[in-house]
């Protein structure tokens, strides 16, 4: 109980030091707001009275001093973001997980991407942060958040146009299944487009017909496309009170997941477009509900283990 009110008192005391720094890093983001307004309507004014090398010196002297400033505090905001996830976010995930390991600057490796073989499109632009790694019972499981890209280039009268197209944007779950399996098993939505996004057409797996596995759960079916190059095997991962327990998961999220069972390990794509673990810039870090939305995603991932009963040992691997 001393050690739980320790924390609590440590966690105020770093909370109160960086809400300082917070502050003042807000103050002078504000300040750099306001100079570049400032620069704009000098600008307007100069033109207007018909001096436009008045008002363009006017502008160009505001918009410097602007951007001096924020590059001035560009160092203090880089520490003040990386302390928050250091001392902040990692002491509260603690209270989620006492083994949870918080590494803001690591993530999935884009070669575990890849093989999980949710997506067969490879990354062209590939940023992934925030891991978090634990335990519980015996079910070791891992997330991050991903976004990962690939490139269109198209010729024009201009020259060559370049664009981007998201493949995944979200949490990617993964989770030791227990058993090295001798294929991979994956699960996509059926329905793809509006739920997952024009990216998943170009994305999904490409089994044929003949490697379709149809179940016995109408709900499962009726939701989701299951693909095996074993049958068998693939009626023993998703037996029916898995399918139940997908199907219960999949009602919890905004969108639709996909799942693929490959390497003795599970995979789960939650596709989301919010970041997780930022600072507050404009907004106090005393507040309340400060972390409760961070605190309820990881709870949520957390609780994954449970809801699939990943620690149900059916395969008799320990």
């Amino acid at each position: 109980m001393d050690s739980e009110l320790n924390s609590k008192v440590n966690l105020q005391e770093i909370l109160n030091t960086l809400e300082v720094d917070r502050k003042k890093i807000s103050e002078t983001y504000k300040t750099c707001y306001i100079l570049f307004g400032l620069a704009i309507v000098i600008l307007v004014i100069g033109l207007l009275i018909r001096f436009p090398a008045l008002g363009f010196i006017g502008f160009l002297v505001s918009a410097l001093i602007a951007i001096l400033m924020h590059f001035r505090i560009d160092d203090e905001v880089k520490q003040y973001k990386a302390d928050y996830k250091t001392n902040v976010v990692a002491s509260a995930l603690k209270t989620v997980n006492e083994s949870f390991v918080f590494a803001p600057l690591s993530g999935l490796p884009e070669y575990e991407f890849v093989s999980s073989e949710l997506f067969t499109t490879e990354p062209d632009r590939y940023k992934t942060q925030d891991l978090i790694t634990g335990t519980t019972d015996k079910t070791s499981f891992w997330f991050a958040e991903v976004h990962a890209e690939y490139k269109t280039q198209t010729q024009t009268k201009n020259g060559t146009r370049t664009e981007w197209h998201t493949i995944f944007e979200g949490i990617i779950f993964a989770a030791d299944f227990n058993k090295n399996f001798n294929v991979s098993t994956v699960v996509r939505p059926k329905s793809f487009g509006a739920s997952l996004g024009a990216w998943f057409s170009k994305n999904v797996f490409s089994f044929g017909n003949t490697e379709v596995v149809q179940l016995e759960n109408t709900e499962f079916d009726n939701k989701f496309v299951t693909y095996s190059k074993n049958q068998i095997e693939a009626r023993y991962i998703l037996t029916p009170a898995m399918m139940e327990r997908i199907l219960d998961l999949n009602k919890k999220c905004d969108e639709t997941i996909s799942i693929s069972f490959i390497h003795s390990k599970m995979y789960i794509a939650f596709p989301l477009s919010q970041n997780y673990f930022e600072a507050p810039i404009h907004s106090s870090l005393l507040a309340p509900d400060l972390l409760t939305d961070d605190l309820s995603i990881v709870k949520f991932m957390h609780d994954i283990v449970h809801e699939l009963d990943l620690n149900t040992r059916i395969w008799g691997k320990e």
